[in-house]
């Protein structure tokens, strides 16, 4: 993975990550009436504080120039954000926008796999 593009990465998901993990902690309301009402506030806002920290782990990454160590906490954050938001849409537990959130997120864990993936091959 070339330096450039992990930074890049960790760059834009680090900060889509801030902002949506803050975004309930910071106005509930506004976080509920989109998302829909949800019967455990207290685990909103954990979800909220570990989606903000991983956030700030890839930001911190980008600009040390380690984001290529974080690869495995982009990807891995990004597949288990979509799973979670498709799976759930999909048993209409959770309203069909987290499939927004899930159209974010594939590419993301696809761009951090490709990545690695051009670091192995050479390119």
């Amino acid at each position: 993975m070339t330096r450039g593009n992990a930074t890049s990465l960790a760059r834009v998901q680090g900060a889509y990550y801030v902002a949506s993990g803050l975004w309930p902690l910071v106005h509930l309301p506004s976080f509920l009436a989109v998302t829909g009402p949800k019967a455990e506030h207290w685990l909103v806002r954990t979800v909220g504080l570990l989606t903000t920290v991983i956030g700030a782990q890839l930001l911190v990454a980008a600009r040390s120039d380690a984001a290529a160590s974080v690869a495995p906490l982009g990807a891995g954050a990004a597949v288990a954000f979509a799973t979670i938001d498709t799976l759930y849409v999909g048993r209409r537990r959770i309203r069909p926008v987290y499939l927004l959130d899930a159209a974010a997120q594939l590419p993301l864990a696809l761009a951090w796999l490709w990545s690695r993936s051009r670091k192995r091959s050479g390119l």
